[in-house]
């Protein structure tokens, strides 16, 4: 069974050959709201967030990522969960309090924050802002002196190489995101010095797209290693330690499931390790996931407009493609193209009859959904959607290249639908990015 038909085998249904979103015909949303759309299914979010938290010791508390997908439909869903949420920049912070956040269950990581997102975050009470750099560290005391009041801060640790691993590896290695930890002493040290800042904890850096459990078990006693030494140093427990995201979800036909019970098995005996421990009493565990909550939750549906023949090789061209998602297209990270799981939406039962390329309606050859995929015979007007999109998709696409309209996301709960967000138009290109006369320049 390939990967796409145990997506729908696990999370989806169908009718009739044709695949059913909380139990609605997709030809029907489509239909709708027209195509190519982004169609989220909140059960799959509720099924993974189950699963989680289930797998999770439960001193671990977790944060969503909103850099995954920032639709406040998704916000909102996992805050009424309990979640916190993990932001990277102050647009995603503004986000974040859109869908209701409170300010102080908001952290605030990446490696390029300016003085006026500090600003903004520090005039609302932020929970935690996670630090990259002593500079950045200087910079978050002063703007805090200047407010008057002190900064709840956290520093993030770039572990040594023993504790990288996953599909990006990022730990471990020379990078612009947080400290080295072999420069952790003395970062810390001027830290400590700078009196607007409260020092709360550790954010761990390693990796993404972990579909390991020993990978990440490792990672965690890192994290642990790490924590214990800085709390002996301050001789008190730290507040928070943070563990960061990191696990992952399989795209591709090599790739497994990660196996929740065994990290279940692993985390458990972890957390044996230091309960009790005065260094850790008190500490607030945290994880930030985002792919592995939102990822499964998306599908991409796109709409055949032509099939042709070039040289012997069959394109399948769809009204929608990288513009959209940049992450399916192969140009988000791989070195090598391979396919996101991809169906013919009102097809699922015939058998794959042809090999084509699925190919988007942009004019540069990077706008590949599918290579070389396997598919039942495809018309104009069927339905092609490519699951797994509920993360790093639309909000990780190029969406004004060629200034085609952005697409629609659509929320599916209960056996209900809605729009939550709309269709670009020409007409916001035209009001957006057009001066219409040399007045407008003064």
């Amino acid at each position: 069974m390939d990967r796409a038909a145990r997506l729908v085998e696990r999370f989806f249904s169908t009718r009739n050959g044709e695949l059913l979103i909380g139990e609605l015909p997709v030809s029907a949303l489509a239909g709708q709201y027209g195509t190519p759309l982004f169609i989220y299914d909140r059960s799959v979010l509720d099924k993974k967030w189950q699963l989680l938290r289930e797998t999770l010791p439960p001193e671990f508390s977790i944060s969503y990522s909103v850099k995954a997908n920032p639709s406040r439909a998704i916000l909102r869903t996992f805050l009424e969960k309990g979640a916190g949420l993990e932001i990277a920049s102050g647009g995603e912070f503004c986000q974040a309090l859109s869908a209701g956040c409170p300010p102080e269950k908001i952290l605030f990581a990446g490696p390029g924050k300016t003085l006026e997102e500090l600003g903004l975050v520090l005039g609302k009470g932020i929970g935690e802002i996670h630090m990259e750099s002593v500079r950045e560290a200087e910079r978050i005391d002063a703007l805090a002196k200047r407010l008057g009041s002190r900064a709840a801060v956290a520093l993030r640790v770039n572990p040594a190489g023993e504790a990288e691993g996953g599909a990006m590896r990022m730990g471990g290695r020379a990078a612009p995101f947080g400290v080295d930890e072999e420069s952790l002493d003395a970062v810390l040290d001027r830290c400590l010095s700078l009196e607007a800042l409260d020092f709360r904890g550790i954010h761990l850096f390693t990796g993404t797209q972990i579909l390991d459990s020993q990978i990440l078990a490792n990672q965690y006693a890192k994290g642990l290693e790490i924590a214990r030494r800085v709390a002996s140093r301050l001789k008190r427990p730290l507040h928070t330690l943070d563990f960061g995201g990191g696990l992952g979800i399989p795209y591709f036909q090599n790739e497994q499931e990660l196996d929740m019970q065994r990290l279940k098995e692993r985390l458990e005996a972890l957390l044996q390790a230091v309960r009790g421990d005065p260094l850790f009493a008190g500490t607030h565990f945290l994880v930030e996931p985002g792919r592995y909550l939102a990822g499964e939750a998306g599908l991409y549906v796109t709409r055949v407009n032509d099939v042709k023949v070039s040289r012997g090789k069959k394109f399948v061209i769809v009204d929608g493609g990288m513009n959209h998602h940049l992450a399916a297209s192969g140009n988000l990270g791989q070195t090598i193209k391979r396919n996101y799981p991809l169906a013919v939406l009102n097809n699922l039962d015939r058998s794959p009859a042809e090999v084509v390329d699925v190919v988007g309606p942009l004019c540069t050859p990077l706008d590949v959904l599918a290579r070389g995929v396997s598919l039942p015979q495809t018309d104009p007007g069927d339905l092609i959607g490519v699951f797994q999109s509920g993360a790093y998709a639309r909000s990780a696409s190029p969406l004004g290249f060629l200034s085609h309209p952005a697409p629609p996301e659509v929320w599916v709960e209960g056996g209900r639908h809605r729009l939550i967000r709309r269709r670009g138009e020409y007409e916001d290109y035209l009001r957006d990015q057009c001066i219409e006369s040399g007045k407008d320049l003064a």
